[in-house]
């Protein structure tokens, strides 16, 4: 399988009208990747919170990025996120993935989301090498 990036994925790409394009900073060496972005009060759930699907999303795309930074060509295979507390819409968050592990195809990479230094989500995410 071959995946091609057309400039609109949701997280980062800079050709989505609606999406929140993201930028990151990454680290081949250590496979860690890190971006800070704000939500936007449209990305709502309840009244004034962060939907869980757009964290969920940033903590996958961080994930991504901290194996594509090493040159890996990945697909999500598994994301299990644990919510730490609400995130308040207009909120700026930071986000960070690291690779854990690598075994034949399969790359362990653990993300998080920070607001002011205090952990509001993280992800235990697996990724399938393509």
């Amino acid at each position: 399988m071959q995946v091609i990036d057309d400039n609109r994925c949701f997280v980062c790409g800079k050709e989505n009208p609606v999406g929140l394009k993201a930028e990151f900073i990454v680290d081949p060496e250590l496979r860690k990747a890190e971006t800070t972005v704000k939500i936007p009060e449209v990305f709502q759930g309840w009244q004034g919170i962060t939907h869980g699907g757009i964290i969920s999303a940033l903590l996958d795309e961080i994930c991504a990025q901290a194996c594509m930074a090493s040159g890996l060509q990945i697909v999500t295979s598994e994301l299990k996120i644990r919510f730490r507390s609400p995130l308040p819409t207009g909120s700026t968050v930071k986000v960070f993935g690291e690779v854990v592990g690598e075994r034949r195809r399969i790359i362990d990479v653990k993300g998080r989301m920070e607001l002011d230094g205090k952990v509001v989500a993280e992800a235990d995410v697996t990724m399938f090498r393509t």
